[in-house]
């Protein structure tokens, strides 16, 4: 072999030592992170995570799981929508940072304001009770000097990095509930039965989305714009609070809606001070069809089909909302409990017909007295 292809074996054999040093480095376990853009966090198990705390101190929102579920403790356990949990997460994993460090030094944290007192937001990851640990976490300062993005650190370690953008942490009790109380659709109403506690009556849809009221008093007639806002209330109720304690109330007022498959949604409601606070309950009012006959036609195994949903539906409501009483908004309890006067104007009178002037005869002129020649 020449002195040359042995020169050439050295260089190569030099640069597969230093490639498995390299190798070696970035494998040892050491945790460093590669330069340039990374995820903050890697490797969080959502399954994993039993207990979830955003914020710090008193103002904590607390959300613990429930089997496949989170309940939100700051509301009595209210269960928590898990279309939040699941966008809580994910705005946590989806953090980027420039992946160099700021600093690493913990006298640093205060200034940057990625301490639990001062971070403009916080999160933690904890495994299930009862031996609750940290995950991980997040604590988001402020927003640098100049540039984009704000510092951050992943709890409980010291070092801080600067995000690619500036994240956005959801920290109230009721962003974590799913405020939607019922959303019915108009066309599978079939008639709204109103108690606000002097005079009930019923309202059915008419055509287009215009309301009817049955048994209209004589003289009356319907104000079409109000009617139509009751008939339509729980086609988007949603409420402002929730609670299973509200000593002092009475549900003396009743609105409840009967749909075209047999459920029958009822609202106790009842008034203290400025707020209107509302139970709800389902009952279906047909019998559950059990049995599927060989001699049913495709129009009754299609109507068998949607009872059975509504029931399975009805259940399913009533399971949740059994023993909470909601905070109605007052915009929705005025349609809620509206009093059928409210609802009536009179009816136009008719015009009077126009009576002809009477005629009156014209005196006729006097005749003329012609003298007669003497």
């Amino acid at each position: 072999m020449s002195n040359k292809s042995l020169a050439i074996l050295g260089i190569v054999a030099a640069v597969m030592v230093a490639l498995a040093v390299v190798i070696s480095g970035i494998s040892d376990g050491s945790g460093k992170r590669p330069a340039g853009p990374a995820y903050l966090i890697q490797g969080l198990d959502p399954a994993h995570v039993g207990k979830i705390v955003v914020g710090a101190g008193e103002n904590a929102v607390t959300l613990l799981r429930r089997g496949k579920a989170f309940l939100v403790t700051n509301k009595e356990n209210y269960p928590a929508s898990m279309k939040e949990v699941n966008d809580l997460i994910s705005r946590c994993v989806d953090i980027k940072t420039t992946g160099a460090v700021q600093t690493a030094n913990p006298a640093n944290h205060a200034d940057l304001e990625v301490t639990k007192e001062k971070a403009r937001s916080i999160v933690e990851f904890y495994t299930p009770e009862p031996n609750s640990a940290l995950i991980t976490g997040i604590a988001v300062g402020k927003n640098p000097e100049a540039g984009q993005g704000a510092y951050v650190r992943m709890l409980p370690e010291d070092n801080v990095y600067l995000t690619t953008e500036s994240p956005w942490i959801k920290d109230q009790p009721n962003d974590y509930i799913d405020q939607d109380l019922l959303r019915l659709k108009l066309e599978d109403i079939n008639s709204v039965t109103v108690n606000p506690g002097d005079a009930q009556y019923v309202l059915k849809p008419g055509p287009g989305e215009s309301a009817i009221l049955l048994n209209t008093p004589p003289g009356k007639k319907l104000k079409t714009a109000d009617a139509k806002s009751v008939l339509k209330a729980l086609t988007d109720l949603r409420f402002d609070d929730v609670t299973k304690n509200a000593g002092g109330l009475a549900f003396n007022n009743t609105y409840s809606c009967k749909l075209n498959d047999s459920r029958l949604y009822t609202l106790n409601i009842a008034k203290k001070g400025e707020k209107t606070y509302a139970v709800c309950s389902v009952q279906f009012t047909e019998k559950r069809p059990n049995e599927v006959a060989k001699t049913d036609t495709e129009e009754e195994l299609k109507r068998k089909e949607t009872l059975l949903l509504a029931y399975d539906e009805a259940a399913v409501f009533a399971a949740r909302h059994k023993d909470w009483i909601y905070e109605i908004p007052e915009y929705k309890a005025k349609n809620l409990t509206k009093k059928l006067a409210d609802l009536l104007e009179d009816e136009p009178k008719p015009a009077e017909p126009n009576t002809p002037a009477p005629t009156v005869a014209k005196p006729e002129p006097p005749t003329p007295v012609v003298a007669k020649p003497a």
